[in-house]
C-alpha cells in the first residue's frame, strides 16, 4: 500500500465510525421518543420513581459516554498512528507541520462553525452548567467535540482526550435526560454522572470519575450524587475496558511492585511536591495568559490559530527524537526509567511551552494528559538528579508521585489525584509517596495561582454564574415541600357514591380532592373528572371508578423547584405531599405564590418566637399503621391518664397514632444539644402511654425533647411528626399580662399547623383539690356557634362520648334577646350529624342571653354537666375568644371539663 493511499483509508474508516456512532444516537434517540409517552405517565412514574430512574438513566449514561470515549480513543489512535508512520517515510519536518497545520485548521473551522462551546478542555464548560449558567451542552456540541478533538489528537498537537470526555460524557447525559421527563436538579445530578462516566472510560479508573464529580464539579456528597456517578462511572469504564482491548488486571500479582520507596526518600519527596508546586502555579498563570494573549494581540479567526499552533508543535516535533512523535506513550516512557537526564529536560520543557502555545489557540483538548506527562518529567528529573548526588531515588516511583502532584496542584483536587494515578500504576505502595507530593504541591501551588485553573477558566470566559442568586431562585433552592404543604387536607374515601362525591363538591370551596383508602393515598379527583348528571348517568356509581388512580406526588423532603417542576410538567394544580403511603399534605399553586409573599414575615415571626430549636434525647418508635397521629404532651402524672384515654378514644375512631411527648426545660444560657439531663422521671411519666398502645393495639410513640421553651418543643414535634391533632392539657387559668392561655398555649394556637384540643379537667368534687385522675362523662353540653370550627368540633363528639357509660348530650345557640331573626340550622343541622352517628339522647336547646359566656357558665351551673365542647377559630379564640370571656368565664366559674377546638382549617 502506498503512502498516498493510507490517509484515504483512515479517513474513511474514521468515516466509518461516525456514521456508526451517529446512527447509534439516532436510534437510541428514536427508540427512547417512541417511549416518550410511557415515561411521562404516571404509572411509569409510580413504578419507576424519581431515584430509582436515575440510577437506571446513570447506567444508561455510563453506556453511552464510554462508547464515545472508545470512540474517541480509537480514532485519535488510529490518525496518530497514520501521522507516525508517514514521518517515518517522509522528512519529518515537512509532513509534521503540514498535518498539524492541515489537522488543526479543519478542527478550528469545525468548532467555529458548528459549536463554538467545544474549545478546549470541556471541564469549566461542564461547571459552569452544573451552576446554572446558560451554556449550550448538547448532542451537538459531543459530536463536534468529539470529531475536533480526534483532529487535534491526529494532528499530534499537544493535548489529551480525558477533558474532551468529560464534556462528552456531560453532553449525552444533558440530552438523555431531557428526553425523560425529569426536573431541572435531577438533570444536573445527570450531567455529573455523565462527566463522571466519560473521565472514568478516559482514563480506565472509576474511583478517579466518581471524586473528581465531588471533589471538583459538584463539591457535595449525597446518596444521589454517589450513586449516579459510581454506576455511570463503573458502567463507562467496563464498556473502555471491554472494546478498548485494555487487560482488566484482575491477576495482577500485589507483591510484584515497582516502587521502591524508603524513609530517606521523604525529604525528596517533599521537595518534589515543592518544584510542582512552583511549576504548576507557573502553568497555571500561562495557560491564563497565553489565552489573553490570543483574544487581544493575534487577529486570527479560530482556525488559523488552532492550524498555526500545529505547525509549529509539529516542526518542533520534528526535531525532537522520535520518542516525542507518540503524545499517548511519553509519560510511560518518561517513568519506565530509560530516559536520560537531559532528555527528560528536554521532554518537560518542550511538553511545557507547546502546551501553553496549543491551548492559548483555543484548540479542543484536555490538559490532564499534559498534567501528568509534566509531572512525570519533573519526578525522573529529581530522581535522575538524585541518582546521581545521593546514590538514591527510584526513577519510576518519583515519575509517578510527580504525575499525581502536578495534577493535584493545577486542578486542586489532591484526593482525585492521588487515586487517579494508582488507578493507571494499579500499584498500592504509590499511596504514600503521592499522599506527600500531591498535599505539599498543592498548598505551595495555591500561594502562587489561587484556586482551582477550571475556576479561573469560567471567570475568564464569564461563565461563572451570578454572585447573588436571584430571590425566586433563592426560594425555589431553599424550600420543601414541607415549608409549603396545607397539612390539613380534606379527603375523600373511595367507595363513596357518585351521589356522595357531588355533594362534597357543593359543600367544599375546593375544586379537587386527595382519594383514600384505609388511610392510603390511592387516587385523586378533580370536579372536571365528574360525569355530567343525566337520567341515564349511573349515580350509584363508586368514587374509586372515575378518579385518577396513582397520582403524582412528593415527598416533604423535596424542593420547590421539584413541586413547580411536576406541577407544570403534568399541568396539574395540586400535588398530594406523602410521607411513605401516608398522606400527609397538600401543594397547590396559591400555595407556592403565598410562600413567596410571606416567607420573609414568617422567618422574622418564627425567629422572635422560636430561639433554639429542641432537641431529642430519648425516642420509642411502633409500627407506622395508623392514618394520622395525635400528640399529647404529658407534664402532670394526675392528668396524664385522662388525656391518654381520651386521645386513645379518638386514635380508635379514627385510626390514627400516638405521640406522647414529654419536655424538659432547661435556662436559656444552656443549650439544648449540650446539655446533660436526666430522663428517668420522664420516661415514667411516659409508660402509661406505652402500657396503653401494648393493651390497645394503638400504635404508640414516645419522645423527650430538650428545649428553652414547651412551646417550641411541641412546635417542633408537630412539624417533625406531621401531627393532625395536637391533644393537650390546659390549668383552665389565663396568661395574665399578654397573654390569654398562657405562654405555652398562645404560640400553639397561633402557630400549630394541626387541629387544637385544650382540656381543662374539672373537679366533680368540690372538696377534692385535685382533678379526678378518671372524671366519667356523662353529661355533654355543646354550645354552637354555626363556624367551621365548631363543625369540626362536634365531629370529635362520637370519639369522646365512647368514654361515657350512659351518654346525654345538649346542644345549644344563645341568641340575642332583641334579636327576632335566630338561625337554628346550626342547631338542626349538628343533631342530625350526631343522630346519624350515635345512639343516645340528643337535645337542642336554643337559649337567650345579652352574653354568651355568661349564658352558658348559668346553664352549666343549672344543669351540673360534666363536659363542655367549645369550638373557635384560630384568631377568634385568642382575640375575640367568644367576645374575650370564655377562658376567664367557664374556666373560673365551671367545675365541669371544658374542652375547647382550634380547627386548622381556614
Amino acid at each position: 500500500m502506498s503512502l498516498g493511499d493510507r490517509p484515504q483509508n483512515v479517513v474513511l474508516q474514521l468515516q466509518k465510525l461516525l456514521s456508526h456512532f451517529h446512527k447509534g444516537i439516532a436510534d437510541i434517540r428514536a427508540a427512547w421518543r417512541s417511549l416518550s409517552p410511557l415515561l411521562s405517565s404516571r404509572s411509569f412514574r409510580h413504578l419507576l420513581p424519581p431515584k430509582r430512574l436515575a440510577f437506571v438513566e446513570a447506567c444508561l449514561i455510563g453506556l453511552v459516554s464510554g462508547l464515545a470515549a472508545v470512540l474517541l480513543k480509537q480514532g485519535g489512535g488510529m490518525l496518530g498512528t497514520w501521522r507516525i508512520q508517514s514521518s517515518q517515510q517522509v522528512p519529518a519536518i515537512l509532513v509534521l507541520p503540514a498535518i498539524g497545520l492541515i489537522g488543526g485548521c479543519l478542527a478550528g473551522l469545525l468548532v467555529e462553525s458548528f459549536a463554538p462551546e467545544a474549545s478546549g478542555s470541556g471541564v469549566s464548560q461542564v461547571k459552569a452548567i452544573l451552576e446554572r449558567s446558560p451554556v449550550a451542552l448538547n448532542l451537538r456540541v459531543a459530536a463536534v467535540k468529539l470529531v475536533s478533538t480526534i483532529l487535534v489528537m491526529g494532528a499530534g498537537l499537544p493535548l489529551g482526550r480525558q477533558g474532551p470526555t468529560v464534556q462528552i460524557g456531560a453532553a449525552l447525559a444533558n440530552t438523555l435526560s431531557r428526553w425523560v421527563p425529569t426536573s431541572p436538579d435531577h438533570r444536573r445530578q445527570m450531567i455529573a454522572a455523565g462527566a463522571a462516566a466519560g473521565l472514568a472510560a478516559g482514563f480506565n479508573a472509576p474511583i478517579t470519575g466518581v471524586l473528581f464529580v465531588v471533589e471538583e464539579l459538584l463539591h457535595e456528597v449525597s446518596s444521589l450524587t454517589l450513586g449516579t456517578a459510581i454506576l455511570s462511572s463503573f458502567t463507562g469504564a467496563v464498556v473502555s475496558r471491554l472494546l478498548g482491548g485494555l487487560d482488566w488486571g484482575l491477576n495482577r500479582d500485589p507483591t510484584d511492585s515497582l516502587v521502591v520507596f524508603t524513609a530517606l526518600d521523604i525529604p525528596l519527596m517533599l521537595f518534589l511536591g515543592v518544584l510542582v508546586g512552583v511549576w504548576a502555579g507557573i502553568f497555571n498563570l500561562g495557560i491564563l495568559g497565553s489565552l489573553a494573549l490570543n483574544r487581544r494581540f493575534v487577529k486570527l479567526s479560530l482556525p488559523l490559530r488552532i492550524g498555526l499552533a500545529g505547525l509549529v508543535s509539529g516542526a518542533a516535533i520534528a526535531l525532537l527524537p522520535a520518542t516525542f512523535r507518540d503524545n499517548t506513550g511519553l509519560w510511560g516512557f518518561l517513568s519506565s526509567g530509560e530516559a536520560d537526564i537531559a532528555l527528560v529536560a528536554t521532554a518537560f520543557i518542550a511538553k511545557f511551552l507547546m502546551t501553553l502555545l496549543t491551548y492559548g489557540s483555543g484548540a479542543p483538548g484536555g490538559l490532564f494528559a499534559p498534567s501528568l506527562i509534566l509531572g512525570a518529567a519533573l519526578g525522573a528529573l529529581v530522581a535522575l538528579c538524585s541518582q546521581a548526588l545521593l546514590g538514591i531515588g527510584d526513577q519510576t516511583t518519583y515519575a509517578y508521585a510527580g504525575m499525581g502532584a502536578f495534577f493535584s496542584a493545577v486542578a486542586k483536587v489532591p484526593v482525585t489525584a492521588i487515586v487517579i494515578v494508582f488507578e493507571i500504576s494499579t500499584d498500592f505502595n504509590l499511596v504514600l509517596p503521592l499522599m506527600i507530593t500531591s498535599v505539599v504541591a498543592y498548598l505551595v501551588s495555591d500561594l502562587i495561582a489561587k484556586g482551582s485553573l477550571y475556576d479561573e477558566l469560567l471567570k475568564r470566559n464569564n461563565l461563572q454564574p451570578a454572585s447573588e442568586p436571584s430571590q425566586n431562585n433563592e426560594l425555589l433552592a431553599t424550600l420543601t415541600a414541607d415549608d409549603v404543604m396545607q397539612r390539613q387536607v380534606e379527603t375523600l374515601e373511595s367507595h363513596l357514591t357518585l351521589d356522595e362525591v357531588r355533594l362534597a363538591f357543593s359543600r367544599s370551596h375546593h375544586r379537587g380532592f386527595p382519594v383514600v383508602e384505609n388511610g392510603k393515598l390511592v387516587g385523586t379527583i378533580s370536579q372536571s373528572d365528574l360525569p355530567e348528571s343525566s337520567p341515564s348517568s349511573p349515580e350509584k356509581m363508586r368514587l374509586k371508578e372515575i378518579m385518577t388512580p396513582q397520582p403524582v406526588t412528593v415527598s416533604p423532603s423535596d424542593s420547590l423547584a421539584e413541586v413547580l417542576y411536576n406541577l407544570n410538567h403534568y399541568k396539574i394544580s395540586r400535588l398530594p405531599v406523602t410521607d411513605g403511603r401516608h398522606l400527609v399534605g397538600i401543594i397547590t399553586r396559591s400555595d407556592i405564590i403565598r410562600a413567596e409573599f410571606d416567607r420573609l414575615t414568617v422567618q422574622l415571626e418564627r425567629s422572635k418566637r422560636v430561639g433554639v430549636p429542641s432537641y431529642t434525647v430519648y425516642q420509642t418508635r411502633a409500627p407506622e399503621l395508623g392514618r394520622g397521629r395525635i400528640l399529647v404532651p404529658l407534664a402532670n402524672p394526675n392528668t396524664a391518664p385522662m388525656l391518654l384515654q381520651m386521645a386513645a378514644a379518638i386514635a380508635r375512631d379514627r385510626n390514627y397514632e400516638l405521640e406522647c411527648l414529654q419536655v424538659i426545660r432547661i435556662p436559656r444560657h444552656q443549650l439544648p444539644t449540650e446539655t446533660p439531663v436526666r430522663t428517668a422521671r420522664s420516661r415514667r411519666l411516659l409508660q402509661p402511654a406505652v402500657r396503653l398502645g401494648q393493651h390497645s393495639g394503638i400504635p404508640v410513640h414516645t419522645q423527650i425533647k430538650v428545649s428553652h421553651d414547651i412551646a417550641q418543643a411541641v412546635l417542633d414535634t408537630v412539624r417533625e411528626r406531621h401531627i393532625n391533632l395536637l391533644l393537650m392539657g390546659w390549668t383552665g387559668r389565663s396568661g395574665g399580662g399578654d397573654w390569654i392561655f398562657g405562654d405555652t398555649v398562645d404560640p400553639l394556637i397561633r402557630h400549630a399547623d394541626c387541629d387544637l384540643a385544650l382540656v381543662k379537667l374539672g373537679r366533680p368534687d368540690p372538696e377534692s383539690p385535685e382533678a379526678c385522675p378518671l372524671p366519667l362523662f356523662n353529661r355533654w353540653l355543646v354550645p354552637l356557634s354555626g363556624g367551621p370550627h365548631t363543625k369540626r368540633a362536634i365531629e370529635l363528639l362520637p370519639a369522646l362520648v365512647s368514654l361515657s357509660s350512659q351518654p346525654k348530650i345538649q346542644l345549644c345557640q344563645v341568641f340575642d334577646p332583641e334579636n327576632t331573626t335566630r338561625d337554628k340550622t346550626p342547631l338542626r343541622d349538628a343533631k342530625v350529624f350526631l343522630r346519624q352517628r350515635l345512639n343516645c339522647p340528643i337535645l337542642a336547646t336554643p337559649l337567650l342571653g345579652t352574653s354568651v359566656a355568661a349564658t352558658i357558665a348559668r346553664w352549666e351551673r343549672k344543669k351540673h354537666y360534666d363536659a363542655i365542647v367549645l369550638g373557635a377559630s384560630g384568631k377568634g379564640m385568642l382575640e375575640r375568644a367568644l367576645e374575650g370571656n370564655i377562658p376567664n368565664a367557664i374556666a373560673q366559674n365551671c367545675r365541669c371539663t371544658v374542652i375547647l377546638f382550634r380547627s386548622a382549617r381556614s
